[in-house]
Formats: structure tokens, C-alpha cells, sequence
């Protein structure tokens, strides 16, 4: 007989997971309370980062750790009243970003990242959505020589160990590149091997369409009402109770509050993170992903017009918005690209799950027969999506994955 699984959470990792064991014979209810791709999938920078081979980490240097103290930057913001009940994770990030650790947790996180691209183009392929997919990288810039050269470095290093491409640019070619950059930057970095999304909640809603083609199913239902029932699960949905043999948590940020609930005590954190479209000036063009290295936001020529991203802000996941790094980040991005009026109503935000090893957590629940997880992609949500749908389904139905999964195993915890 077929078996019925439940997955929670309709983003992008989700969705990818439910395509993945719909492909395998199961039948599959993909539920959340919201539509698919309308949560954390929506508002990210549309990279399918196949250089992101080392996890973002935390800051080690003081003088860095200074300047964020100030609290007055664009790629980090906090809020002061939250830091108390964030110290632990935050120290036990900090710990994990030593460079010697860092090393370990980046050669740990490299096969997820290295299949990203192929994975993706599976299911781009599949749900007939290559029109919102360019493949021509993206671009790093820089206002300093020794930023450059930092990076540069950097990029050496990673293709050497991990075969990312790049190509190394100057002032010159960024200025040919962009010719509508109003500021000389002193050189950067295109990385060739990522590829970009136009609309990453679109590109989510095409992967749902064809999981549904598929025959799976999507409802509308909470989290917060599956229990164990029998040897399986059960929720209540829009339509009515469900049960199940097998339920997939893919939450996201909310994945904290469901594994809580069970009895688990993840040290899961979030970092939330804003962004708004702009009109361009006249005939101004943006050309290509263009990160503001040291400044830290990121400017994208998306579909819904050109997106400016933020960095990280330290919240609680239900704190109110607090989008001084959009405005910081605006006026800043002015000054380079002759940017119009802004497009949304107000500024988007959205949360990301994170782990203080950097690492996502995928695999089988340690004290629960049927239940499975897989949250914790921080920056990379969007990149990983489909890699982890696939090993995820690979598990749940007894195949062996196709990588080794062991280093994001939920044991490594104890929770």
C-alpha cells in the first residue's frame, strides 16, 4: 500500500522535499498556513549560491567585533533588549567561526553546496521554469584594494578546494560591466558557477505546481496541532484531520517552536532580513547581482523591479520590523546606481533559521519513529532546497543518500 507523509512547511526546502517522495511513491499533503513560497522563500536575493562553500561565520577580529557593537552598520543590526537570551547561541556561533573550526564546518558543508546547481536544475527543468533562471553568475565589488585582494585570495583558495570559478575583475571592467555605476570601485570578483532567480516566490509556486502534477497535494493547516496518533501522525488541516506514517518538519525560522513542542531543544536562532524594489532612473540599467562587499547589501535586476537586500538583524523571530538597514542601505545604494522610487508598500522581511555550527539539520528525529527534520539553512535556504529534499526523501524511504548527511545529523545536538 502507499504510504501518506506530511510535510510541514511549504518554502522552498519543503516543497523540494515533498517533490522528492511524491517522485518515490509516497502520497504526499504538503501543508502550511500560508501559500506556498510565501514566508522566508519569498524575500531572499535569488542566488543559487554554488560558490557558498563556507558558511557565513561570526566576526573574530575585534576591531570588526567594535564596529558591529556600534550597532550602526548595514550588514548587521541588533536589538539590545533581545542580546540576553541570545548570548549562548551567539557565543557558541562565535566559537564555531574560529578559523581552524570554520575550516572543518566548511569542508562538512561543501557537498550540500556542490550539488546545489544540478539539483536545482532537475526541477527547474521539470516544472518548465527556466524562464526565470539566468545562469551568469554574479558579482562581488569592492571599494578598497585590500578588500579586493583579501577576497581574491579567498577565491584561490576555495576553487582549488572546492572547483568554484571566478573571474577576477578591475575597476575597468566593473565600469564596462555596469556603465550606469555612478561610483569608480577599485575592483571585485564575478563568480561564474552560481545561477541567479527573478523571482524566487515564483520560481517556489512552480515547484509546487508540478509536485501537484505529480499528484501530491497541498492544504492549509497549522503545526501546531500534529500529534502522534497510532504508529504514525496526525494534523488537523483546512479539510479536515490527517494522518500519516512519516511527517517532514521543514519550518524554517518557526521550526524552534514545533520541535519545542515535542520535546526537542534545538539551539536555533534567527536572522532576519528586509528588502525592497526600486524603479530605475531614466534609462538606467542594472546589469547583473551586484554585492556591495563592504557595505554590506546586495541590488538584483529581478522581475518585480531591482531588489536591495539586506544583511543580518539579531531579533526575535515575533519582534516588530525595525528596517534601519534598508534605509541605511538605501541611501548608500543611491550613490552608486541611480535608483528611482520605491515599488513595495513597505519594506519585506523575513527570518532565517540558523544553527551556531552553521550547519542545516537534516535526518530523522532522535526520540520519535516517523518524524523528520530538516531546517537550519540560514543564508542558503534557496540554494539548498532541492539538495536537501533529496536526501531527506532518499532517507525517509530507505535509500541510501546520495551524500554523506552525517555531519548535519539532528544527534549531533543531544536534544
Amino acid at each position: 500500500m502507499t504510504k501518506n507523509t506530511i510535510v510541514l512547511g511549504a518554502g522552498i526546502v519543503g516543497v523540494s522535499a515533498a517533490i522528492h517522495l511524491q517522485r518515490r511513491g509516497r502520497q504526499v499533503t504538503l501543508i502550511d498556513r500560508k501559500d506556498p513560497g510565501s514566508e522566508t522563500s519569498f524575500g531572499n536575493a535569488g542566488l543559487i549560491q554554488r560558490e557558498g562553500v563556507a558558511p557565513y561565520g561570526f566576526p573574530q577580529q575585534f576591531g570588526l567585533l567594535l564596529r558591529y557593537a556600534l550597532n550602526n552598520q548595514i550588514d548587521a543590526h541588533y536589538h539590545l533588549r533581545t542580546l540576553p537570551g541570545q548570548l549562548v547561541f551567539l557565543a557558541r556561533y562565535w566559537w564555531n567561526s574560529n578559523a581552524r573550526r570554520h575550516a572543518v564546518v566548511t569542508r562538512a558543508y561543501a557537498p550540500l553546496i556542490e550539488n546545489s546547481i544540478a539539483e536545482h536544475k532537475d526541477l527547474i527543468e521539470a516544472s518548465q521554469a527556466q524562464a526565470l533562471i539566468r545562469k551568469d553568475g554574479w558579482m562581488k565589488i569592492f571599494r578598497t584594494e585590500a578588500g579586493r585582494d583579501e577576497a581574491l585570495a579567498e577565491a584561490a583558495l576555495w576553487q582549488n578546494e572546492f572547483g568554484v570559478d571566478y573571474d577576477s575583475l578591475t575597476s575597468t571592467d566593473i565600469a564596462r560591466i555596469e556603465p550606469d555605476m555612478t561610483v569608480r570601485f577599485a575592483g571585485g570578483i564575478r563568480w561564474r558557477d552560481p545561477w541567479s532567480v527573478l523571482d524566487p516566490h515564483a520560481l517556489t509556486s512552480a515547484y509546487r505546481r508540478y509536485f501537484e502534477s505529480l499528484g501530491g497535494r497541498f492544504v492549509t493547516g497549522d503545526a501546531a496541532s500534529l500529534g502522534q496518533f497510532g504508529a504514525g501522525w496526525k494534523i488537523m488541516t483546512r479539510e479536515g484531520s490527517l494522518d500519516a506514517e512519516d511527517a517532514v518538519l521543514a519550518l524554517g525560522p518557526w521550526a524552534a517552536v514545533a520541535t519545542r513542542r515535542l520535546g526537542y531543544s534545538f539551539p536555533l536562532a534567527v536572522k532576519r532580513g528586509y528588502h525592497m524594489h526600486y524603479a530605475a532612473k531614466g534609462n538606467a540599467v542594472l546589469n547583473n547581482w551586484i554585492l556591495d562587499a563592504e557595505c554590506g547589501y546586495l541590488l538584483a535586476p529581478m522581475n518585480r523591479g531591482i531588489r536591495l537586500t539586506t544583511g543580518a538583524e539579531f531579533a526575535t523571530l515575533d519582534a516588530p520590523k525595525t528596517p534601519v538597514q534598508l534605509d541605511r542601505a538605501e541611501a548608500v545604494a543611491r550613490t552608486i546606481f541611480p535608483l528611482g522610487g520605491r515599488l513595495d508598500p513597505e519594506p519585506w522581511m523575513g527570518a532565517r533559521p540558523c544553527t551556531p555550527d552553521m550547519m542545516p539539520v537534516i535526518g530523522k528525529a532522535p526520540r520519535h519513529r516517523g518524524l523528520w527534520f530538516a531546517f537550519g539553512h540560514a543564508h542558503h535556504g534557496l540554494t539548498l532546497g532541492p539538495v536537501t529534499g533529496r536526501v531527506l526523501a532518499e532517507l525517509i524511504t530507505g535509500e541510501t543518500p546520495f551524500i554523506d548527511i552525517s555531519a548535519y545529523s539532528p544527534q549531533r545536538f543531544k536534544p
